[in-house]
């Protein structure tokens, strides 16, 4: 009970989302693919978006509806941990656990023969980009594998400038070197894919960081 106390008091984030019930497993396989594209996390089901605990009413139906999502509607299927908990008002919540994958990318089915990527931004699951499931290929949970290549003064730029300043858009960087968005892109990408900045999908704005 302390525990989950603890995990309502954090708050909705990048590894924790808050479910009052699992709806039906096409939406829930949304929110478990992404924990396990990103760094993992726990979802708890029976608390609504404002940290109430709202308890569930079928444990064994919320079961159903997560192994559901996992091995049907995930692919390649995912492995779950469950546990109950039951508060002082005899209130049941289940805590999910979703272990980081080393099988990444996980896809969710998200309509009859229509497959798409999610990974975790802040506490929402958001749609990947193609190249972001390029980079998730190239993962393993303790970390990107990445083959260091040497650089040219281009791709040397954006260093240097990611070492003074937070982020570096595709905008700022066209605009940095006077160069085009197609030869500014490819750059953006194999820095990316070669481990030496970080792509962020945001809903408004591509951006990168070291």
């Amino acid at each position: 009970m302390t525990e989950l106390l603890e995990l309502i008091r954090q708050g909705e984030g990048e590894r924790l989302e808050f479910k009052q019930r699992t709806t039906h497993p096409t939406r829930i396989a949304r929110t478990l693919s992404s924990l396990a594209n990103t760094h993992g996390g726990r979802v708890l089901v029976g608390v609504d978006d404002d940290g109430r605990i709202v308890g569930v009413r079928d444990v064994e139906e919320e079961f159903y509806q997560l192994r559901q999502a996992a091995q049907h509607f995930i692919e390649p299927p995912l492995q779950l941990g469950f546990r109950e908990v039951e508060t002082e008002n005899g209130r049941t919540v289940i805590i999910v656990t979703v272990p980081e994958s080393s099988q990444k990318p996980h896809r969710a089915q998200v309509a009859e023969a229509e497959w798409r990527t999610y990974v975790r931004v802040r506490d929402e699951s958001v749609l990947a980009s193609s190249l972001t499931e390029k980079v998730l290929e190239r993962q393993e949970p303790a970390g990107p594998q990445f083959e260091r290549i040497p650089l040219n003064k281009e791709e040397l730029a954006v260093l240097d400038y990611l070492s003074k300043n937070p982020r570096i858009t595709l905008a700022q960087y066209m605009k940095l070197l006077n160069i085009g968005e197609r030869r500014a892109y490819r750059t953006l990408i194999k820095l990316t894919l070669h481990g030496y900045i970080k792509h962020h999908d945001k809903q408004k704005e591509v951006y990168y960081t070291l």
